[in-house]
């Protein structure tokens, strides 16, 4: 039988060629798990999301369901959500992310899409329709609704969850950052509402980007916001996040008082 003697040369080449072979698997898996992601998400209207803010309490953890990663090439994004762990707040603004972290005694807010979230909702939306906001409309729950009319009126169909942005300078803006009180405790509904450090901002010119659904408490809209009076027969229906255009601020948004001469944004059918 004779023998094939692979030259140093030739060992070498089989080697780089295993070893490309075996990083472009690697590549492959990565990029499968990435578009698993996005493939499980959920769509409906204008919207497409993934987890929900009950499970966490279900599972005592706030654990990832979505690399933003995965949403990297996406144009015309809106996104909103909390960072993995209560670590955060995840805004994603016209496909810009802003990424706000509580961090000693500051926070901090970072532009790249190195993060996870325990859930997400978002929106790829080009066209909007602007609507100018009475000054009659000051309070969160005259907002909501004067969303949900101006809904109806623009032709969004009932029912459906949307996206919808404010523009213009508030007079205040109550908001937090998640940021992990737990102590390492499974996650409870005292410890999630602990797990926050809040923040105002007044009379700076801002953008806001929420989603309207009355359907979806406990996914991606919160069964409780702090405007909303518990026996004041209203249920929470938007899920709100700012974005400052003269400071750092960004996140969720607890309370607002409008200002004059704001506009509200619909998607343009």
């Amino acid at each position: 039988m004779k023998r094939i003697i692979m030259s140093a040369s030739d060992r070498l080449n089989k080697g780089r060629t295993v070893l490309k072979r075996t990083a472009i698997f690697v590549l492959c898996v990565v990029v499968a798990a990435c578009a698993a992601a996005v493939i499980n998400s959920n769509k409906e209207g204008f919207v497409e999301y993934i987890g929900a803010q009950k499970k966490i309490f279900v599972t005592g953890k706030a654990e990832r369901v979505i690399s933003l990663k995965s949403l990297e090439d996406r144009d015309n994004l809106f996104a909103i959500g909390p960072v993995e762990g209560l670590d955060g707040e995840i805004t994603i603004f016209n496909s810009k992310p802003y990424i706000s972290k509580v961090r000693g005694n500051d926070y901090e807010v970072d532009h790249t899409l190195d993060y996870g979230a325990f859930f997400l909702v978002w929106s790829e939306q080009s066209e909007w329709k602007n609507v100018s906001i009475p000054n009659s409309v000051k309070s969160y729950p005259e907002l909501q609704k004067f969303v949900k009319e101006q809904a109806a009126m623009h032709g969004i169909e009932d029912g459906k969850p949307f996206p919808f942005q404010i523009t213009g300078t508030p007079a205040e803006v109550k908001w937090h950052i998640n940021v992990d009180r737990t102590g390492g405790k499974t996650i409870t509904k005292e410890l999630f509402a602990k797990s926050k450090a809040g923040y105002v901002v007044r009379n700076e010119p801002v953008d806001i980007i929420g989603f309207y659904s009355e359907n979806h408490p406990g996914v991606f809209i919160s069964q409780y916001a702090p405007a909303i009076k518990p026996n004041s027969g209203m249920k929470n229906a938007i899920h709100i996040h700012v974005v400052s255009r003269s400071s750092k601020a960004t996140g969720h948004i607890d309370d607002i008082t409008l200002g004059e001469g704001m506009t509200l944004r619909l998607p343009k059918l």
